[in-house]
C-alpha cells in the first residue's frame, strides 16, 4: 500500500506535523514489508515563500507554499502521476492558503486518488465559509476522521453530513513504556520534587496563569511542588509577539512569590524523552481557557502514559477522563484546581487509581493499534475508488439543486422595492433601491410565477412594478437610485439601466399573470420608446434588443417595434464587424462585465428576424466568450478586478454572479434558437458554478440565508448577499428548471418516435 501524505511534517513546530509523522510510523509499523515505507511519500505545507525553508527528510517529495494556488495545482499533478494507491490528509483551517484555508477544495478536486481526510478542528459555531469547507472536504471524501464523539455529533447535526461518512479514531499515543530509572527526575532543578507538568507549545489560549495563580495554595500544603511548563512558544506567535506570554507568567510568578515553584523548559522534546517527563509527573494538567476543543494531542499524549491528569472540561477532555480517568475543574477556577491538587496529593491511592486507569485506556490508543485502523480504512477507499462524491455532472439532475425559495428575496423586498445591497444577509437599507434589481426582481418573479404559480412571486410582482413605474420620467426614461428616504438621486438612469427595464418590460408583456399588469408594462415601454435610438452603450442595447425582442413575442405584426429591433441589431453588428480580428470575435475591445448578454442579445433578435447572419456572429461570440471561459471542470468567468483587454491578460477574479447568470440565458436562448440539446447541458454546467463548480470549489448560494454571495475572489467569497448576485442565482435556478422541462419533453418524443417506429 502505497500512500501519499498531504499535511505539514518536521521540522517544522507544529502539532499537525507530528501527528502526521507519527501516523506514517503507524501504519508502516503493521508492514514486515517496508516497500510501503519507501514508496510512500509525504506533500508538505510550509508556511513561508522559501520550499526550502525546512530541511526535510528523504520521505517529502513535494512542498507545498501556503499561499501559492499554483503549488497545490502541481501537488495534485504530482500526486495524480505517481504511484500512491491513495491519500490521507490532515485538515487544519490554518495550515492551508486562502480565507480560512479555502486553497484546499480545488486542490482536492484535482485529485484522482482516494482521499482519508483527517479533521482535526469542529467547530461548533463555524461561519459560513468553514462549514462549507468542512462539507466539501467530506463529500470528496472517501472518509473523514475525526477524534472524538464530540466531533461525529457536530459533523451529522451542524454540518449535515451522513454518519455513514464518518470514523472515529481517537489520537494515537506513544508505544513506550516508563523507564525503569527515570532521567527527569535525576534533574537537579527537579530532584526530590513532586512534580507538575504542562507540555506542549505556548499560547494564551493554554491558561497556564491558572495553575500559577493556584500555586500558593498547593505550596503552602506542599511546599516540595514543582510546576513544569514545557515546550516552545507557538511558532506563529514567537513571530508576532515574541515570548511575552512567557514573560507575563514568570512576572506573575514573582509577584505571588511561587517563582520558587516554577520552572521553564523552553524546548521541543522528542517522544522518548516526553515519555520520561509524562511518566516522572505526579500530576499532568491541562487549564485550557475555552471548552471548544474537540481534540487535544498533549493530552491524549498523557492518557497513553498513565499520567494523573487535571484538567478543564474542553470537550475533548469530558470524553477521554470520563469514567475516573482524570479530574475536572472549572474553567478559570484556580482555586477549584488548587483543592484537586491537594486531594490527590495528600492520597496516593487516589493517584495511582487515576494513573491506573489512564494506562489501561490508552494501551488502545498507542500508535500501531491506530495505524492498523487506517489500514482499514485505506484499503476500503482503494476497493471502492468511487466512494468520494464528484459534483460535476454532464447532464441537468435537479437532484442536487436547492429547493428554490424567496425568503430572503422577501426580507430584501419592503413595499417600495427590493434593496441592492446587503451586510452579509441583513439589507443594507442606507445604499437605497436600484432600477437594475428591480428590474430583475419582476424578471425573476415573473418567471417564478410562470414555473409553478408560486404565490410569493405573484404577490412581489406588484411592488417592483410600482417602482419601475415610480422611476420613469415624464420623457419616458428612467432613473436608477432612490434613497431608503424615497429620494431620487439622480435625474436619469445609465443606459444599461434603461435596457435591463426595457428587457423587464418585455418580459412582463410576454408573460404577465393578468391583463392589468400586461397593460401598465406595454404603456411603460411605448412612453420610453423615443429612448431607444439615443443608446449609445452596447450593454444598454443588447439589453434592451433582448427587450424588445420578449415584446415582438407577444405582438409579432407590430412593425414600429421591429424597425427597432432591427435598428438596434444593425449597430450591435456594426460593432461585432468593426472590432473583429482573427482571434478576436468580439464586439469592444474588451471583455468587462455581463458579457455574454451580446451573444444573448443577437440569439433573441435571430429568433424573431430569422436573420441567418445574426445567429452566425452570435454563435461566434458564443464560442470565443466560451473558449476564454469554459474548461472541462467549470466556468471561471472574466473577473471585474481588470477584466480581459484586447491582447492582455485576463482577469480571473472578482468572479461576479451577473456573468453566470447571462451565460446561462445565452445558452438556453441558444437553445431555442437551435434545439441542439447540448445547450442544455450547458445551461446546468454553468449553473453549478453557484454550487461550487468554480475554481475554488466553494458554493456561493448559502443554503442557510437562501441568498447568494456577492463575488468569487482570489482567496475566498464576498460574504455580502446583495438583490444582484441573489436574483442572479435565482433567475438562474429557473433557467434550469425550464431546462430540464425542455430535456424531459425531448426525451418523452424520443420515446414516442422509438415506439412508432418499432412497433
Amino acid at each position: 500500500m502505497k500512500i501519499a501524505y498531504i499535511s505539514t511534517y518536521p521540522p517544522r513546530e507544529c502539532g499537525l506535523a507530528t501527528f502526521n509523522q507519527n501516523l506514517i510510523k503507524a501504519i508502516n509499523s503493521n508492514f514486515s514489508n517496508k516497500t510501503a515505507a519507501q514508496t510512500s511519500f509525504v506533500v508538505a505545507l510550509n508556511n513561508s515563500e522559501n520550499l526550502h525553508e525546512y530541511d526535510y527528510a528523504e520521505e517529502v517529495s513535494f512542498v507545498i507554499r501556503q499561499n501559492h494556488q499554483s503549488d497545490y495545482t502541481e501537488a495534485a499533478n504530482f500526486i495524480n502521476a505517481s504511484n500512491a494507491d491513495a491519500c490521507i490528509l490532515q485538515h487544519e483551517f490554518g495550515i492551508y492558503g486562502g480565507e480560512n484555508g479555502i486553497y484546499v477544495l480545488p486542490f482536492l478536486n484535482k485529485l484522482e486518488k482516494p482521499l482519508i481526510s483527517i479533521l482535526h478542528t469542529i467547530l461548533k459555531s463555524p461561519t459560513f465559509l468553514q462549514k462549507v469547507i468542512i462539507r466539501e472536504i467530506a463529500k470528496r471524501s472517501a472518509k473523514v476522521v475525526v477524534m472524538s464523539k464530540h466531533a461525529v455529533r457536530f459533523l451529522v447535526d451542524i454540518y449535515q453530513i451522513p454518519e455513514e461518512k464518518i470514523q472515529l479514531i481517537e489520537h494515537g499515543v506513544p508505544d513506550h513504556e516508563a523507564p525503569e530509572i527515570n532521567p527527569v527526575k535525576e534533574l537537579p532543578e527537579l530532584k526530590g520534587k513532586r512534580l507538575l507538568l504542562t507540555f506542549g507549545l505556548l499560547n494564551r489560549n493554554k491558561g497556564l496563569e491558572i495553575v500559577i495563580q493556584a500555586l500558593p495554595k498547593i505550596a503552602e500544603q506542599h511546599p516540595d511542588v514543582m510546576y513544569v511548563i514545557l515546550g516552545n512558544t507557538h511558532p506563529e506567535i514567537l513571530k508576532h509577539s515574541g515570548e511575552e506570554y512567557r514573560e507575563s507568567l514568570k512576572q506573575l510568578a514573582v509577584e505571588l512569590k511561587v517563582d520558587n515553584h516554577l520552572t521553564f523548559l523552553n524546548k521541543f522534546v522528542g517522544e522518548d524523552e516526553l515519555i520520561n517527563y509524562l511518566t516522572a509527573a505526579d500530576i499532568y494538567i491541562t487549564p485550557y481557557l475555552n471548552k471548544a476543543q474537540i481534540t487535544s494531542g498533549t493530552l491524549s499524549y498523557a492518557v497513553g502514559a498513565g499520567a494523573a491528569i487535571i484538567s478543564t472540561p474542553y470537550w475533548h477532555a469530558q470524553e477521554l477522563l470520563d469514567n475516573n480517568r482524570g479530574r475536572l475543574f472549572n474553567f478559570k477556577d484556580e482555586l477549584g484546581l488548587a483543592s484537586i491538587v491537594n486531594q490527590l496529593l495528600e492520597s496516593p491511592e487516589k493517584l495511582n487509581t487515576l494513573k491506573k486507569n489512564a494506562y489501561q485506556y490508552g494501551l488502545a490508543l498507542r500508535w500501531p493499534k491506530i495505524g492498523l485502523q487506517y489500514i482499514d480504512l485505506v484499503e476500503k477507499a482503494v476497493r471502492n475508488p468511487d466512494y468520494g462524491e464528484k459534483i460535476l455532472r454532464q447532464i441537468i439532475d435537479p437532484g442536487v439543486m436547492p429547493e428554490f425559495d424567496l425568503a430572503y428575496i422577501k426580507r430584501l423586498t419592503d413595499d417600495t422595492g427590493i434593496f441592492q445591497h446587503a451586510k452579509y444577509g441583513i439589507p443594507n437599507r442606507k445604499e437605497g433601491y436600484c432600477m437594475d434589481d428591480n428590474a430583475r426582481a419582476l424578471i425573476m418573479a415573473l418567471m417564478a410565477y410562470q414555473m409553478n404559480k408560486n404565490k410569493e412571486a405573484l404577490d412581489l410582482l406588484p411592488v417592483y412594478l410600482s417602482f419601475i413605474h415610480d422611476m420613469q420620467l415624464d420623457d419616458g426614461n428612467f432613473r436608477n437610485f432612490l434613497s431608503f428616504s424615497r429620494q431620487y438621486l439622480d435625474e436619469e438612469g445609465s443606459d444599461d439601466s434603461f435596457g435591463r427595464t426595457i428587457w423587464a418590460l418585455g418580459y412582463l408583456i410576454n408573460t404577465a399573470p393578468n391583463n392589468s399588469y400586461r397593460e401598465l408594462g406595454h404603456e411603460l415601454f411605448l412612453k420610453s420608446l423615443p429612448h431607444f435610438q439615443k443608446l449609445t452603450h452596447l450593454r444598454g442595447i443588447c439589453n434592451t434588443i433582448t427587450g424588445i425582442s420578449y415584446y415582438l413575442r407577444t405582438y409579432p405584426y407590430d412593425e414600429k417595434i421591429g424597425q427597432e429591433l432591427k435598428s438596434l441589431t444593425d449597430k450591435l453588428m456594426e460593432a461585432y464587424y468593426s472590432t473583429k480580428g482573427e482571434d478576436w470575435h468580439w464586439f469592444e475591445n474588451h471583455l468587462t462585465y455581463d458579457n455574454a448578454i451580446f451573444p444573448l442579445a443577437l440569439f433573441h433578435s435571430a429568433e424573431i428576424t430569422r436573420n441567418e447572419d445574426v445567429k452566425q456572429v452570435a454563435f461566434e461570440a458564443l464560442n470565443f466568450i466560451e473558449k476564454l471561459t469554459v474548461n472541462i471542470d467549470y466556468l471561471n468567468p472574466i473577473g471585474n478586478n481588470g477584466w480581459y483587454l484586447r491582447d492582455g491578460k485576463m482577469s480571473l477574479h472578482d468572479q461576479q454572479a451577473i456573468e453566470i447568470m447571462a451565460m446561462v440565458l445565452m445558452y438556453f436562448q441558444a437553445y431555442r434558437v437551435t434545439g441542439e440539446t447540448q445547450y442544455l447541458k450547458k445551461v446546468f454546467s454553468s449553473y453549478l458554478w453557484f454550487l461550487g463548480e468554480n475554481s475554488l470549489r466553494v458554493p456561493l448560494y448559502d443554503t442557510e440565508i437562501k441568498g447568494c454571495c456577492d463575488g468569487l475572489q482570489e482567496s475566498g467569497i464576498n460574504r455580502n448577499q446583495g438583490a444582484e448576485s441573489t436574483l442572479a442565482y435565482l433567475i438562474s435556478h429557473l433557467t434550469v428548471l425550464q431546462a430540464f422541462k425542455h430535456e424531459y419533453q425531448n426525451n418523452e418524443d424520443i420515446e414516442k418516435q422509438k415506439s412508432v417506429l418499432f412497433k
